[in-house]
C-alpha cells in the first residue's frame, strides 16, 4: 500500500526568541545577535503587562524575536540542535512542536563571542504540519480539517527528527 503524501509531516517554520529582561541596551544586542545568526531581521517583544515587582511597564521592550521559514529554517534548526549537541530532552517535544534553549549562542559552530553583544541564550521553537493544514487558516474558505490531520503526535515528530536530522531523545 503507498503512503499518503497528505500525511508526511514538514517543517513549517521556527521562531527564534531572546529574552533580555528590564536592560532595554540588551534588546539591540538581541537583535544583533539574530541578525547574526540568521541573516534576518528582528521584532522586539513587548511586555503585556505592567508588574511594579520586577518595574516592568506595559509596551516596554523585553526582548527579541525572528521567524524563518523554509529551508532557512531546517538549515538553523539543524545549526541550534547541533549547538546542543542533537540530543534533546523527551519534553521538548509537543504535539505539534518542538521547544528548546541554547543556553550561550557561541555553541553554535562558527559563531565566535563578541563583546559587543555579550553573552545571550535563546530559546528556539520550531512547528510542524502537514499538507492541506493550510485550509484552517487561510482568510476565505477556512475550514476545519479533522483532528487526525491537524494534530502530529510527539511519536511522529520523533520519528522525524531521528530520520531528517538525526537526533537522539533523552529520557
Amino acid at each position: 500500500m503507498a503512503e499518503n503524501p497528505m500525511e508526511k509531516i514538514y517543517l513549517e517554520k521556527v521562531v527564534i526568541n531572546i529574552g533580555v529582561g528590564l536592560n532595554e541596551n540588551l534588546v539591540d544586542n538581541a537583535k544583533a545577535l539574530i541578525k547574526k545568526l540568521t541573516n534576518h531581521n528582528a521584532g522586539t517583544t513587548l511586555s503585556k503587562r505592567r508588574d511594579p515587582e520586577l518595574k516592568l511597564k506595559k509596551g516596554q521592550h523585553i526582548g527579541a524575536v525572528s521567524t524563518i521559514r523554509g529551508k532557512e529554517a531546517l538549515d538553523f534548526l539543524k545549526r541550534a540542535l547541533d549547538a546542543n549537541n542533537n540530543v534533546l530532552g523527551k519534553n521538548a517535544i509537543a504535539n505539534n512542536s518542538l521547544n528548546f534553549g541554547v543556553k550561550e549562542y557561541i555553541y553554535f559552530s562558527g559563531v565566535k563571542y563578541d563583546p559587543k553583544i555579550g553573552i545571550l541564550g535563546m530559546n528556539v521553537n520550531a512547528a510542524f504540519a502537514r499538507k492541506g493544514a493550510r485550509v484552517a487558516n487561510r482568510k476565505r474558505k477556512t475550514t476545519k480539517p479533522s483532528i487526525k490531520h491537524s494534530r502530529i503526535k510527539r511519536e511522529e515528530i520523533a520519528e522525524y527528527l531521528k530520520n531528517n536530522l538525526k537526533i537522539t531523545l533523552q529520557e
